[in-house]
């Protein structure tokens, strides 16, 4: 396996807003520019942890950990999981997964959860694979502008 450099964003850089825009834009077909105000409101954050990766001095794909807690226990997320399409086929989508599995096994107690779209067939491999168990529920969403 081809070493990965994976790491939290501690620090809101152009760089980073950059290659996150460039991600994000491989992950959803709607039009939306990432800002640096976003990218400091998320390291300034302390129940949001953004994970990038680097490979060859390239950002190539990126993960987001949520946390809260709740009355039935600490739950923590998993988000925006996104590797470059150029960069796919060299395992850092498993890669980026079991880092946040690893970050989250040290918080500890706490119940790791994601979500995925039946039709991203690899992803939903990807998390069975790694040991999710698929729920059956619905989720549901209201937007807020």
């Amino acid at each position: 396996m081809v070493q990965l450099d994976i790491f939290e964003v501690q620090e809101a850089t152009a760089l980073y807003v950059e290659a996150i825009d460039r991600l994000l834009a491989q992950l959803s077909s709607s039009e939306r520019h990432f800002t640096i105000e976003e990218l400091q409101a998320i390291v300034d954050s302390g129940s949001s942890h953004l994970f990038l990766a680097r490979y060859n001095g390239e950002i190539v794909a990126m993960l987001t950990v949520g946390e809260y807690l709740a009355p039935t226990g600490r739950k923590m997320w998993i988000e925006d999981v996104v590797v470059d399409v150029a960069a796919r086929g060299n395992s850092f989508g498993r890669a980026m997964v079991e880092y946040a599995m690893e970050y989250a096994q040290k918080v500890g107690d706490c119940v790791l959860m994601l979500t995925s779209r039946p039709s991203r067939i690899a992803a939903n491999a990807l998390y069975r694979s790694c040991g999710f168990e698929q729920r059956e529920t619905n989720v549901y969403k209201m937007k807020f502008d």
